[in-house]
C-alpha cells in the first residue's frame, strides 16, 4: 500500500480501538497474516503463546520431527526473492531447518516488531455497543481490537491421556508437543512412549538408535508407509528453483494441493498385476504419493480399500520378524488411508532390535503411572522417561481453549458442542469480526499452500470492509449453517471421516471427542477456492456488513 493510501485508511479507522487488528498465533497462518494486514496500513499486533515464533514448527522439537510434505511444496509463495534465497537441505525437511526458515521470513520481512510473545489469549469478549474486540492475556492485561484473525493452528492444543498417577512419576516425562530446547538424553535410558501415530512414529525410529530399551504402548496401529527421504544437492536445488512456478501451479491443480494427485483408474478396473506394479512403484515414492497419489477410487469403494489394506499388511509382514508382533503393527479397525498415513524411515524395522518391546494396550491395559514406570495389567516396567504421544483436541480444540464470547454472550464452545459450524472455514454467525486462519470446515491440505490462500482471502474481506467504513463484518446463520450441510454432504462416503483420528476431531482423552465428525472440506482445494472466489466478486454474498 502506498504512503498516500495508508494515511487514506487511518482516516477512515475508528481511534477508540488500540488496534485495528489482532492475530492470534505466529505460526506459518500467523506470519504471513501479519504481512499482509501491515500492507493494508494497519495497526496490526500478534500474541504468540511461546517464547519464538514457529507455531508447529516452535513447539514439535521432538526427536525426528520433520515435514511430511517436500520442503520445497511447503515454503511460502509470496515472494519470489525469498524462493531464490532459500536453500532446502532436505527433501522432507526436519524440525531445525523449518525453525529456522520461519525465523529468516519474520527477519527479512520486519515481523517480530509486531509480536508479543509469552503471551496466551485466554478470552476474547465482542462488544456490540462499541464494535470491538476485548482480548484478556494471561496475567489479566486487556486490549482492545476492532477484527480478530485466530491462527492458532490445527494440531496445537496437545492432550494427555487420562491415566491415573501421572504426577507421581520420578523421572523425566514430557509429551512430545512440549519438548525442552535443550532436548532430552535418552542414550542408554529405559524409554516407554505412548502412543503410535505420526509423532510417535518420527520419535520411535529415531530414540530406537541410542536407547538402553525402549517399550511402545500402542493402542490403535497404523499404516506406516516409507518418507523416501534424500538430502537435496545444490545443482537439484537450483532446479527445484528453476521449476517453483511449475511447481506450485501443481499444487494449485491437486485436490490437497500436493505435488501428487490421485491417479484417473480404479484400483478394480486394472488387472492384478497391474495393480501390483503400481503400488510397488508408489512403495519407492518419496512423500505423499502412496496416500495422495493411489487408485481414485481407494478412498471410497470398500473393496478397492480393501486390495490396498492387504498390500500395505504385506509389506509390514515382510519388514517385520517376528510375525506374531507383524499382527499388531496391522490395523485391524480402518483401512488404508482412512487416517493421515505417517511417513516413516525404518520404522518397522525397530521392532526386530531385541532392545524394543510392543505392548498392545487392548491385551494388556495401562493401569496407571507410578513413581518408576507404567503399571500394566500385567506387570510394572520401570523406566527412566515416560513420552507420551497422546495426540491433540485437533481442529477446534484450541478454539475452545480460550473463552470466545460473540454477541448476547454466545460462547463460541457452547455454540460448537454438536460440532462446528462455520461460513466457508472462515467465519462462525454471531461472532462478528473473527475471521479464523484455517478453521474448521476450511480447505485444510498442505498447509502453507492452503493458508497462504486462506491468508489473502481473509485480508480481503478486511480490506473491503475498512475501505468502506464496515465495523461489523458477520456470517448470517442462514449462509453458515447452508455451508455446513454443504461440508457434510460432500464429506458423506469418503471412507476417512467414518474413522476415529484427528482429521475428524476424535481424541479419547477428551469428553464428548470420541465419535467421528465432519471436520473438513472433502471437496478438494480447487473446488474450494472456486466457492470462496465466487463469494468474494458477488460481493459476499453470505455476510452481512455494517
Amino acid at each position: 500500500m502506498d504512503t498516500v493510501r495508508a494515511v487514506e485508511v487511518e482516516t477512515r479507522l475508528n481511534p477508540d480501538v488500540e488496534f485495528d487488528a489482532v492475530i492470534i498465533g505466529a505460526g506459518v497462518a500467523g506470519l504471513y497474516q501479519l504481512y499482509r494486514l501491515r500492507e493494508l496500513g494497519l495497526r496490526v499486533q500478534v500474541f504468540e503463546t511461546g517464547s519464538g515464533l514457529g507455531g508447529t514448527w516452535y513447539w514439535n522439537r521432538y526427536p525426528g520431527a520433520r515435514f511430511d510434505s517436500e520442503s520445497w511444496t511447503y515454503g511460502y509463495s509470496f515472494s519470489k526473492e525469498l524462493l531464490e534465497e532459500w536453500d532446502w537441505e532436505e527433501h522432507f525437511s526436519a524440525q531445525p531447518h523449518t525453525e529456522r526458515y520461519l525465523n529468516y521470513v519474520a527477519d527479512k520481512f520486519d515481523l517480530r516488531r509486531n509480536i508479543q510473545f509469552n503471551s496466551r489469549v485466554v478470552a476474547a469478549h465482542w462488544d456490540e455497543t462499541a464494535r470491538k474486540w476485548d482480548l484478556e492475556l494471561e496475567g489479566g492485561v486487556h486490549h482492545t481490537a476492532r477484527f480478530i484473525v485466530t491462527a492458532v493452528g490445527v494440531l496445537s492444543a496437545a492432550v494427555m491421556p487420562t491415566i491415573p498417577g501421572i504426577d507421581k512419576f520420578t523421572g523425566i516425562s514430557r509429551h512430545t508437543h512440549r519438548w525442552p530446547k535443550e532436548d532430552i538424553d535418552v542414550a542408554g535410558k529405559r524409554v516407554g512412549i505412548i502412543g503410535t501415530g505420526a509423532t510417535a512414529v518420527q520419535t520411535i525410529q529415531t530414540i530406537a538408535k541410542s536407547v538402553g530399551h525402549l517399550t511402545v504402548f500402542q493402542r490403535t496401529p497404523n499404516w506406516c508407509f516409507p518418507l523416501n527421504n534424500s538430502k537435496i544437492s545444490p545443482e537439484e536445488m537450483v532446479d527445484i528453483k528453476a521449476r517453483y512456478p511449475e511447481i506450485l501451479a501443481r499444487c494449485l491443480e491437486t485436490p490437497s494441493c500436493y505435488i501428487h494427485g490421485p491417479d484417473p483408474r480404479n484400483a478394480l478396473e486394472v488387472t492384478p498385476d497391474e495393480r501390483e506394479a503400481f503400488w510397488e512403484n508408489l512403495y519407492r515414492t518419496p512423500g505423499f504419493g502412496q496416500w495422495q497419489g493411489n487408485f481414485n477410487d481407494v478412498l471410497t469403494d470398500r473393496a478397492a480399500n480393501k486390495l490396498a489394506s492387504e498390500f500395505a499388511a504385506r509389506k509390514i509382514r515382510e519388514r517385520v520378524k517376528d510375525q506374531a508382533v507383524a499382527e499388531k503393527l496391522i490395523p485391524k479397525n480402518h483401512g488404508f488411508g482412512m487416517r493421515r498415513i505417517p511417513l516413516e524411515t525404518r520404522y518397522y524395522e525397530v521392532y526386530n532390535q531385541p532392545n524394543v518391546e510392543l505392548v498392545d494396550v487392548n491385551d494388556t491395559p495401562i493401569e496407571s503411572i507410578t513413581m518408576h514406570g507404567i503399571k500394566t495389567s500385567d506387570r510394572e516396567r520401570e523406566f527412566d522417561v515416560i513420552i507420551y504421544a497422546t495426540g491433540f483436541d485437533s481442529i477446534t480444540g484450541a478454539f475452545e481453549r480460550i473463552d470466545i464470547r460473540g454477541i448476547d454472550g454466545l460462547e463460541l464452545k457452547q455454540a460448537w458442542r454438536d460440532g462446528p459450524e462455520t461460513y466457508l472455514g472462515v467465519f462462525a454467525a454471531g461472532f462478528p469480526n473473527l475471521l479464523m486462519a484455517m478453521g474448521p470446515h476450511g480447505g485444510l491440505s498442505n498447509y502453507t499452500r492452503t493458508a497462504e490462500y486462506g491468508v489473502e482471502w481473509i485480508t480481503d474481506v478486511i480490506s473491503f470492509a475498512i475501505e468502506r467504513g464496515l465495523t461489523h463484518v458477520d456470517a448470517t446463520p442462514a449462509a453458515a449453517t447452508e455451508w455446513t450441510e454443504h461440508v457434510h454432504t460432500l464429506g458423506e462416503g469418503l471412507l476417512m471421516n467414518e474413522v476415529g483420528s484427528w482429521m475428524t476431531g476424535v481424541n479419547r482423552n477428551v469428553e464428548g471427542k470420541q465419535a467421528p465428525r465432519i471436520m473438513r472440506y472433502s471437496g478438494g482445494h480447487p473446488a474450494y477456492r472456486e466457492h470462496c472466489d465466487a463469494v468474494a466478486a458477488a460481493g459476499y454474498t453470505g455476510l452481512t456488513m455494517s
